[in-house]
């Protein structure tokens, strides 16, 4: 089945947490927090302005986003937890920057 998002929802797979603290102590299932980081699966094709025109939407499948703990919907789709949302709950995207390399 698949599946394609209407207007400026987006389709977001939760990113995993950490399994560990930053000291080493294994976090149990029972007391991780849920994720607020994610993937985008799918995007809708963005929304209509007072013109009717269409606007795009800002993030695209594959990118990495922020949102809030209690943003979206959460759905089952083949099998898998995923979360429908607004774009206008993604509060950004993240973004992997490349360390610079000194010259020695």
């Amino acid at each position: 089945m698949s599946f394609r998002p209407l207007h400026d929802r987006v389709v977001v797979r939760r990113v995993d947490a950490e399994e560990k603290t930053a000291g080493g102590i294994i976090i149990p299932d029972t007391a991780k927090e849920k994720p607020m980081e994610g993937e985008v699966i799918a995007a809708g094709p963005g929304a209509r302005n007072e013109a009717g025109a269409l606007v795009p939407l800002d993030v695209k499948t594959g990118d990495r986003i922020l949102f809030g703990k209690w943003s979206g919907t959460e759905v089952k789709l083949n099998g898998e937890e995923l979360l429908i949302m607004k774009e206008s709950d993604i509060m950004g995207i993240i973004t992997v920057v490349a360390a610079k390399k000194k010259a020695a």
